[in-house]
């Protein structure tokens, strides 16, 4: 990666059998650069390999859990494919991680901020936490297996409107809808979402695998279909539109 590219850390923590994730840039509202598609995947390799972990909670530091991508990285020459190169890869591991995963949101969830939470198996969200998919304001598509994952989640009606609307979701509205299982009081999403993997950190790991493995059946590999077709289509977008809905991508 060149020099001048932005430096992202996640850092680890282990609370018995539960591995917490936080994604270390608050400076940036935890923007994503190639450096932290390459953390985050990396610390997710660690914890599926770990035999004393049972579970992962992923959270953000500071006020946001995470503003999607780092728009600066984006508009430099090459940044995007310098994105692309790493993203594919965290895409994968989030797609088949085989231990429960669970997301503790404190606070703003933008662009992959967002849709990295369809990837998780439950999600607690900060009362005053906002989930934002903007794409199509800014003239480009879902992304992540968003177009697939998002309808499996909250329903077709919710997910059109939550796509073609770009309007953001409230803790109240993504519990009501089903995007996210549970609301925390303010400042406390990590603690709850710590309760809820504790709660299933007490049984045995190859147990939660084997069940996580036949909820999942078949869906990292249609997640991969699915990215496929939507990088195709944001292809497409940036031809008839030109490079500014891609080089603002959120």
């Amino acid at each position: 990666m060149a020099e001048s590219a932005p430096t992202y850390a996640v850092s680890t923590e282990d609370h018995g059998t539960v591995r917490v994730l936080t994604l270390d840039r608050p400076d940036k509202l935890n923007a994503f650069t190639p450096e932290g598609y390459r953390a985050l995947a990396g610390a997710l390799d660690q914890a599926a390999a770990d035999p004393a972990v049972a579970v992962c909670v992923v959270t953000g530091k500071g006020r946001a859990f995470s503003a999607g991508v780092d728009l600066d990285v984006m508009s430099r020459p090459g940044g995007s494919a310098e994105l692309g190169a790493d993203f594919d890869p965290l895409l994968a591991r989030l797609a088949d991680f085989p231990k429960p995963l669970v997301a503790a949101v404190n606070g703003l969830a933008v662009g992959f901020g967002a849709t990295l939470l369809l990837h998780c198996d439950l999600v607690v969200v900060d009362e005053v936490a906002r989930i934002r998919m903007p794409f199509i304001a800014l003239g480009t598509c879902a992304e992540a297996g968003s177009s697939w994952l998002l309808p499996r989640r909250v329903g077709a009606q919710r997910a059109a409107w939550l796509v073609l609307s770009g309007a953001p979701l409230t803790a109240d509205e993504a519990v009501d809808s089903g995007f996210a299982f549970r609301r925390a009081p303010q400042g406390r999403a990590l603690e709850e979402a710590l309760a809820v993997a504790g709660q299933i950190a007490a049984h045995r790991v190859p147990a939660l695998i084997a069940n996580k493995r036949l909820l999942r059946h078949g869906v990292a590999q249609r997640i991969d279909e699915v990215w496929q077709r939507e990088k195709a289509a944001m292809a497409e977008l940036a031809r008839e539109l030109g490079p500014i809905g891609w080089s603002r991508r959120a």
